[in-house]
């Protein structure tokens, strides 16, 4: 197994701080590590340039910054042809990283979500209208700004056109060229915890910890994860993140999939534990 991680924009034979203790471990546990050109993945003349570095064959996983689904795709191509096989596919990756890939698979443990093909403002409103009145949440195909909450993520009434398309209009300023694929609308659900990230190796949860954005809240002693086991497993994706939140009836719902590649680590995980994690090992 090769772990392929970004590299250090300031020393590129070197990989980027922010992946360096996974680095350590991953070496430690006696994969082969390969630094990439980030910058250049997401340029279709300098892929070749990007993964310069990449020697050896067999299969790999990617930890790293996120790429389109487009650019992954690009990505794994030229892997290829250097005899480098990425673990998660191209259809793999786009299903888990943009939410219309594993909505429907998921919709009983997952708020109700409609989306847009583009950001057409009658397109978010034929959306608006097919969720129904009732507060929501805006976010793209693979992001929210839930930074950003009250100006350009919560809808407090999807009736009021105007002030939608606001939120919607505010959404696009901040997220410019990042947008991906169309505008998502989620019916809003009140939770009583903080996000719980579960990371899922074929389809078996091997790591249950903190959200990156709250790493010191420590996750419930018991999470159920009876209802969603199926559905995860069922989905075939081979390296996966779910992100749950207890909402106030005491159920346990899906706020977020995405592709465990390019899912970040809380610091409330330690790395060598996350890599055993990954290859399958007890820590």
């Amino acid at each position: 197994m090769i772990l392929l991680v970004p590299a250090n924009p300031l020393r590129p034979r070197r990989p980027d701080e922010h992946f360096a203790a996974e680095v350590d471990a991953a070496r430690d546990a006696g994969l082969d590590v390969a630094v990439v050109d980030h910058d250049a993945l997401t340029r279709a003349d300098e892929l070749e340039r990007a993964v310069a570095s990449v020697s050896g064959n067999g299969a790999a996983v990617y930890r790293g910054w996120m790429l389109r689904a487009e650019q992954y795709a690009a990505f794994a191509e030229v892997l290829t042809g250097r005899g480098v096989m990425l673990r998660t596919g191209s259809e793999q990756y786009r299903q888990a990283h943009e939410l219309p890939g594993w909505y429907s698979d998921l919709a009983t443990v997952t708020p109700r979500s409609v989306w847009t093909t583009g950001a057409d403002q009658a397109d978010f409103d034929r959306a608006r209208g097919e969720l129904g009145a009732g507060p929501a949440v805006l976010r793209d195909y693979t992001k929210s700004m839930k930074h950003y909450w009250h100006e350009a993520a919560f809808i407090p009434e999807l009736d009021d056109r105007k002030a939608a398309w606001e939120v919607a209009n505010r959404f696009l300023q901040l997220r410019e060229d990042d947008f991906v694929g169309g505008f998502v609308l989620r019916r809003f659900e009140s939770f009583t915890s903080a996000e719980v990230r579960t990371w899922w190796v074929n389809g078996v949860c091997v790591l249950i910890g903190s959200h990156p954005d709250t790493p010191d809240d420590s996750p419930p002693t018991t999470v159920d994860l009876a209802p969603v086991t199926p559905l995860i497993a069922a989905l075939g994706l081979p390296f996966v993140t779910v992100d749950l939140a207890l909402r106030t009836d005491g159920v346990w719902r899906v706020v977020e999939l995405g592709d465990g590649q390019v899912s970040d680590r809380p610091t409330s995980i330690e790395a060598r534990a996350f890599i055993a994690a990954l290859l399958g090992k007890p820590h």
